[in-house]
């Protein structure tokens, strides 16, 4: 079996005249990607390898999750659609891979990998951080199909944050 967790890079920072690829967390990007972290480990759902795109916000993200794990930076995943993410992640390596992106591709993905999307009202529009871990009854990667995963979890990091406050 392999686990995905899909995960849209945390709340970036928008700056004038700044490139997009290089806009960097706010300040609540990062407290939520170092929630979102915590809960990787609360829930045991670490991953062994991380696929990222390079974009500043979602390498950051990546950090903010302080994860000790393999990590491949993928300039095809920064605003990747669906079919590209299927690509990148059916070379993976590792039982259970976090692949970091952005919105529209991440949503569609997502939406395309579960065979059932989980009972969530964010799950559509898959705000900042949000994140999907799935499972899939495969032994390799490259056997990755559409509409083959089990939705085992969504959160999103309003409701992590929310329980800190």
């Amino acid at each position: 079996m392999k686990r995905l967790v899909l995960m849209r890079h945390a709340k970036s920072d928008w700056a004038a005249g700044q490139p997009d690829h290089d806009r960097p967390l706010n300040a609540r990007g990062r407290r939520s990607a170092e929630a979102l972290g915590d809960w990787l480990r609360a829930t045991d759902t670490l991953p062994d390898a991380a696929l990222c795109s390079t974009a500043t916000r979602a390498r950051e993200t990546l950090v903010g999750l302080k994860l000790d794990v393999s990590v491949k930076f993928e300039k095809r995943l920064y605003h990747a659609g669906p079919g590209a993410m299927l690509r990148c992640l059916q070379k993976a390596q590792g039982d259970t891979v976090i692949l970091i992106g952005h919105n529209p591709g991440i949503a569609g993905f997502a939406e395309e990998l579960v065979s059932a999307p989980p009972r969530h009202p964010r799950f559509d529009d898959y705000p900042t951080g949000a994140t999907l871990v799935a499972t899939f009854d495969i032994g390799d990667w490259t056997a990755l199909e559409p509409g083959t995963g089990r939705a085992a979890a969504f959160v999103i990091p309003r409701e992590l944050l929310a329980d800190t406050a």
